[in-house]
């Protein structure tokens, strides 16, 4: 939730952040004046800041930025990965005063003041990251300007009282209200039907790369909306909130994997995938945000460096493939997380079906795992009734 509104930067104006434990930074403003509350999560990424703000996942998150300086490259016309910033707050250490890019065209203070988002700079930003890390992530509000006059108390009383990320069903709020077309670069040779949960821009677009013609529809679509496309695939985007909130595109994702289609999923995709197979999920700790997460591929025993931003993970067994709760055949864990062990994938071994939890379009990179989409079009690019013939 944010009540944001332009000032001028230069009358000395003063900013706080509060955890809802009771932890205060204190610091200047950065971007609108006002004040605003939601999950205080860090993101690790030394370059890239245009995406993250713009990514639907950080829908009612606040932002802490690790990279100290956060700025420098302005703000452009192609980077942005959807229609707005979504990041309830933003925390940064040192913002640069001026932009230095040939692609700029105008300053992050100047976006963050034109899209009403209340930040906070001059912030000893390890501080609280270290804090984060060592308490958990947990809600919080930057106040800044006349908001930040308020005694503490009350400012922690408008933190308490905001809603938890816990149980929290936000794709409706961020997802498309109308179906829309990406066509395909060159030749068409497939068709798939997407679901936004919160699609980044450039997921349509590596699809499209390669001969997707991509339908990408609202959250709220069901099987006829799918079946309408007449799909060689299906996908689900990334997206904000609790999977375990989420009821009508896991019913959807059921349906889909019952009739065989083709399916592929990332970031909320795969927790939805684990949640139609009666998987569970929990909240993490503290989550994966930032491009340089390690993931291993346990078929291969390659390891990618990989884009994250989740802060909900599946709940399956590493020991080997087991047979889905769900009635849905066997599922194994394809993918996982170097760090800390945490599940990044997930395959179906009597269905086409795979996931990652992480962001194989890699805006802003790393590109080590932009093989997926290819492995997207093979398997909608194979011929199951011969392989079953194949396999009598």
């Amino acid at each position: 939730m944010t009540t944001g509104t332009t000032g001028s930067t230069g009358t000395r104006q003063h900013a706080v952040l509060v955890l809802e434990d009771g932890r205060t930074f204190r610091g200047e403003p950065f971007g609108a004046l006002g004040q605003t509350v939601g999950e205080a999560v860090f993101a690790t990424g030394m370059t890239g800041y245009q995406e993250t703000l713009t990514d639907p996942s950080y829908h009612r998150q606040v932002v802490v930025m690790t990279a100290p300086h956060i700025g420098n490259t302005g703000v452009n016309d192609e980077d942005d990965e959807s229609r707005r910033i979504w990041v309830a707050g933003y925390v940064v250490r040192d913002p640069s005063p001026a932009p230095s890019s040939w692609r700029a065209t105008r300053s992050l203070q100047a976006e963050l003041e034109a899209q009403g988002v209340v930040g906070i700079a001059g912030v000893d930003t390890r501080a609280v990251v270290r804090h984060l890390r060592e308490r958990g992530v947990m809600r919080a509000g930057v106040f800044s300007g006349t908001a930040a006059d308020r005694p503490v108390e009350e400012l922690l009383g408008l933190v308490t009282e905001s809603p938890a990320m816990a149980g929290a069903d936000l794709a409706a709020e961020v997802t498309t209200t109308e179906p829309y077309v990406v066509p395909a670069q060159g030749a068409r040779r497939l068709t798939v039907a997407a679901l936004d949960l919160g699609i980044k821009a450039m997921t349509p677009r590596r699809m499209a790369e390669r001969g997707i013609e991509v339908h990408v529809l609202p959250a709220t679509a069901d099987l006829d909306d799918v079946l309408a496309v007449r799909p060689d695939g299906v996908f689900f985007s990334n997206g904000p909130g609790d999977p375990a909130a989420t009821r009508g595109p896991v019913e959807l994702l059921q349906q889909v994997l019952e009739r065989d289609l083709p399916f592929f999923g990332i970031c909320f995709g795969n927790q939805l995938l684990g949640r139609a197979l009666g998987l569970g999920t929990y909240k993490l700790g503290y989550g994966h945000r930032g491009i340089n997460q390690p993931v291993m591929d346990r078929r291969t025993g390659r390891v990618e460096v990989t884009a994250h931003n989740h802060g909900f993970a599946v709940d399956a067994p590493l020991d080997g493939p087991v047979d889905s709760p769900a009635g849905l055949g066997r599922v194994e864990v394809s993918h996982v997380g170097l760090n800390d062990q945490v599940v990044e994938g997930l395959n179906l071994l009597d269905r086409r079906a795979f996931s990652v939890q992480y962001h194989p379009e890699a805006a802003a990179g790393p590109h080590d795992a932009g093989y997926l989409f290819d492995r997207f079009v093979d398997l909608m690019s194979t011929d199951r009734t011969s392989e079953k013939e194949a396999g009598a």
